[in-house]
């Protein structure tokens, strides 16, 4: 993981990712300066290391002196092109354009003013200077896209007509020969403000545009058959749970991943992390699924078998609860409230997954981080609607007038394959968590509340059984900042 944060805990801004020659190659806004773009390494994408910075603002007078944005970095032939937003500050800031830089190693850059840069807004099709009710522009966030034979970029534009708070949408240039032409937005829902660093791809023979949304802090997509076709939504367009904004694609071998940031504690202005990627997919109906990362598997330090899992302990003590072993399976219940039954993992960083299958109708779940007070996560699964949400739970020693800890983190909802039972994959890796259920996943975020070596069920008038499950220790997340004894003076 990475937070790229130095003396504030919300540094990382908007992303991009590019992988050459197996490195993985972060490039991020500085929060809240805007006056440089950041990058960072990886040998696994999830682990990075910073190295120099790619670009600053321009000197007094030139058209990006005021603060750089969201850039998107891609390779034209032999050399890396680097889209990028900036603001003057002659036009105070109000003013988005799209600018352009080269490298020849990802590492050194150059701004490049060729004809035609920087990109600002045509006033024909989008909100421009002299046609602009909101007093500010949005023409940024490009996002270049090769489509037979022929060069385009995305943009998070505003019409130039309809209602002022719903006039966010994904605009289009081409680009022929350094001639910019500007087309009809690709996507205006007349829904949004803004649509916020929007990227597009095509997976099992649909084009896929994805946009995130300053409204509900959510990643939402739209599906088209032809990338200059019509787009649509499913019931369902949320791809990305509330708390994880500014997504964007990269193509890694035969898989299509999906990074963005993250902000911790569900504020704006809070730690904001990248946390790992997942894996883009379809379902049957053509619906975006998220699939857990294929790297985790590669990360396997070993493997337990459900015997051989420390023994289970109801920290509760309820007089009502019950568990027995049978040969792969273990049952747990209470017949009446809560208990917790808890086993100590055999790492901090782990994979567990398993078959959970439920009788009657009481409230079950997993738990993780516990303590013996049964202080830490809980994970609730609820079959009849298909939702699962993660929250904290505990004591609060701060005040004694409200002397718990309740706080409903995220929620999402699933499908169901059979009627009692669901496939779960858990997996805390630092302070990251990610749930996956019944192969898809399903809660992404990061939380720093909790941290007891207590693993484990919860059930409240229900019956559980759990089999065929397995538990994977894996490597502790790498240390991003220096030592304290490595500190320079």
């Amino acid at each position: 993981m990475y937070s790229g944060s130095g003396f504030s805990d919300w540094e990382i801004g908007d992303i991009t990712v590019i992988i050459h020659n197996g490195v993985y190659h972060l490039f991020h806004l500085i929060i809240p300066n805007h006056d440089y773009i950041a990058h960072a390494v990886s040998e696994d994408g999830i682990s990075w290391k910073r190295v120099n910075n790619a670009l600053f603002v321009g000197h007094p007078g030139e058209w990006d002196d005021d603060m750089l944005w969201t850039m998107h970095v891609v390779q034209e032939e032999d050399i890396f092109g680097m889209y990028y937003t900036g603001l003057q500050r002659k036009d105070r800031g109000v003013i988005s354009r799209i600018g352009y830089a080269i490298s020849n190693d990802l590492i050194d850059w150059t701004k490049i003013n060729k004809k035609g840069y920087p990109i600002q807004p045509d006033d024909h099709y989008y909100e421009a200077y002299e046609k602009n009710p909101r007093k500010w522009i949005s023409f940024r966030d490009p996002y270049k896209f090769e489509h037979k034979g022929e060069s385009y970029l995305l943009i998070a534009a505003r019409s130039v007509t309809g209602p002022v708070s719903r006039r966010g949408c994904v605009g289009l240039v081409k680009i022929t020969n350094d001639i910019i032409e500007y087309l009809p937005p690709l996507l205006y829902p007349l829904v949004y403000d803004d649509i916020e660093c929007p990227c597009v791809f095509e997976l099992n023979s649909r084009f896929y545009l994805l946009g995130s949304i300053r409204e509900d802090i959510k990643v939402r997509y739209w599906f088209a058959p032809e990338f200059m076709g019509e787009y649509h939504s499913f019931h369902e367009d949320v791809l990305l749970p509330p708390g994880n904004y500014a997504a964007r694609v990269v193509q890694d071998g035969d898989h299509l991943l999906v990074y963005n940031f993250f902000y911790a504690f569900g504020e704006i202005n809070a730690l904001r992390v990248l946390p790992p990627p997942k894996q883009l997919s379809t379902d049957d109906r053509g619906r975006l699924i998220l699939k857990s990362y294929y790297r985790w598997d590669e990360m396997i330090i070993r493997s337990y078998k459900q015997p051989e899992f420390d023994n289970f302990i109801p920290l509760l003590n309820n007089p009502t609860a019950f568990f027995t072993v049978e040969e792969e399976k273990l049952f747990c219940g209470s017949r009446s409230g809560y208990e917790i039954f808890c086993f100590q993992k055999p790492s901090d960083s782990f994979k567990w997954e398993g078959i959970l299958t439920v009788e009657g109708m009481g409230k079950l779940g997993l738990v993780c981080d516990m303590d013996e007070e049964g202080n830490g996560y809980f994970i609730s699964f609820d079959i009849t609607h298909g939702s699962t949400n993660i929250r904290t739970w505990g004591f609060n020693p701060k005040d004694n007038r409200n002397n718990f800890i309740f706080n409903n983190i995220q929620t999402a909802f699933f499908n169901m394959t059979t009627t009692d039972s669901l496939h779960f994959s858990l997996i805390r890796y630092g302070n990251y968590f990610e749930l996956s259920v019944n192969g898809v996943v399903k809660l992404t975020l990061m939380d720093y509340s909790f941290s007891g070596k207590g693993v484990g069920l919860y059930s409240a008038s229900s019956v559980i059984s759990l089999q065929s499950s397995l538990l994977h220790s894996l490597p502790d997340p790498e240390e991003e900042y220096v030592k304290p004894e490595e500190t320079p003076l």
